[in-house]
């Protein structure tokens, strides 16, 4: 069985939100090894930039984010400046 996206299914626009995110969380793969880590540290930075959730320094600890070879400040300060980098904060 395949899994195929659904017919109304169109990529974000690469200078949307959703697309930095993406790529700035996947550019951490190498301290956050787990997709699916990334993929609810993306979907919890989207809330802090929408006004809705916390900030990386709380979100680390809070959605119980694994990380390996780096420490929870140096992986925030990596975070914060590459948020800074692609002019989302």
């Amino acid at each position: 069985m395949t899994t195929l996206p659904s017919t109304g299914f169109r990529p974000a626009n690469a200078d949307s939100i959703e697309s930095k995110l993406d790529s700035i969380v996947e550019s951490l793969d190498e301290y956050i090894p787990i997709k699916n880590e990334r993929v609810r540290l993306a979907f919890n930075l989207y809330k802090f930039l929408k006004g809705e959730g916390d900030g990386p320094e709380i979100v680390i600890s809070s959605a119980k984010i694994r990380f390996d070879n780096i420490s929870k400040d140096d992986l925030v300060i990596k975070i914060n400046e590459k948020l800074k980098e692609a002019a989302l904060v």
